[in-house]
């Protein structure tokens, strides 16, 4: 998604042979003034990319990952339009904007991954559509449709580097977040050594599920947390692994072997859905979700603060950094 200018028309050429080396390299520093000035802006840049959409054409065929691009578009234009961002190019299985502050540009990305979450809903597993996506800030030149410069590349490297369902902030978009909650939404800091750069990234995560409905860590009777893997299921129980294979996401324990033992190997499962988690029991044993049992095979839907009552030996609950729990041990 580069723009490579076109060669200097023959009327420049016969003017530019006509000047001394002086007047030359005060010709460019002119021209350098003048291209700061009028061409050149701060903006946050983003780079939004299909994923696994060349294994989609192979296997579905020109009709089905055409669709799936033009999705991954129309949702776009959905989110950007009241944001101030526009699509400066689109090549394929991915989409270059811009925007002209961070905090619209990651408004705009959380809210377009939440619309492909509940667009996929009602969609077969294989037509869903999954991105990855970066954010990124910098100086570029820009004449209102063509954007250039170094911080360009960067972003696209930055997208590359993500995983599926992700959003990667770097750290010097995260500095313009002027929402003190987008940045604590930024979790995770690490470098990234990326092809072409000399230097290492620092970049964040971004937790763009809304944690009003999406819990992030699972809290213990003595306080302990451990964070809920990214999953679209999350498997509780007390079986850390089966036949050298893993077991639980989430291994339940207890002081004892008796009180252990009432812990199903497999007790229950987390399901995402766009809307948040689904608590399903696949035991007999006892499973309460704020005191109410559910039976094998039961469902119900569970959030921040939902208090898991395991086989009447433990309970547990979700939340998020920084919440307060009152998860306790039952007595037996």
């Amino acid at each position: 998604m580069t723009h490579d200018a076109q060669d200097p028309s023959p009327e420049h050429e016969a003017l530019l042979a006509e000047l001394g080396l002086t007047e030359l390299v005060r010709l460019r520093d002119a021209v350098s003034r003048a291209l700061a000035l009028r061409f050149e802006h701060d903006m946050a840049l983003v780079f939004t990319d299909i994923v696994g959409s060349t294994d989609h054409f192979a296997r579905h065929g020109n009709e089905s990952g055409r669709a799936l691009q033009q999705r991954h578009v129309d949702l776009l234009a959905q989110v950007i339009g009241e944001r101030g961002g526009r699509i400066v190019d689109t090549a394929g299985d991915g989409a270059f904007l811009c925007f002209p502050e961070v905090t619209e540009a990651t408004s705009a990305m959380i809210d377009l991954l939440d619309r492909v979450a509940h667009d996929n809903e009602a969609r077969a597993p294989h037509h869903r559509l999954a991105l990855r996506v970066a954010i990124h800030q910098g100086r570029v030149l820009t004449d209102g449709t063509i954007v250039s410069g170094d911080p360009v590349n960067t972003s696209a490297r930055i997208a590359a580097a993500a995983e599926p369902e992700t959003i990667l902030i770097s750290s010097e978009a995260t500095e313009e977040l002027l929402d003190a909650d987008l940045r604590m939404r930024s979790v995770r800091p690490r470098k990234l050594t990326l092809k072409g750069l000399p230097e290492p990234v620092r970049v964040y995560q971004l937790a763009w599920r809304d944690p009003q409905r999406f819990p992030s860590v699972v809290v213990f009777a003595d306080g302990s947390t451990q964070d809920l893997p990214d999953k679209a299921v999350i498997r509780f129980g007390r079986l850390p692994s089966l036949d050298g294979s893993p077991g639980n996401d989430v291994v339940l324990v207890a002081g004892d072997t008796d009180r252990l033992n009432r812990i199903s190997r497999f007790h229950f499962e987390l399901h995402r859905h766009a809307d948040g988690y689904v608590l399903r029991s696949v035991t007999h044993a006892v499973t309460t979700v704020d005191d109410e049992p559910l039976q094998r095979g039961e469902e119900r839907p569970v959030g921040p603060g939902s208090r898991i009552g395991v086989a009447n030996v433990v309970t547990l609950e979700l939340a998020n950094p920084g919440a307060g729990s009152q998860a306790t041990i039952f007595s037996s």
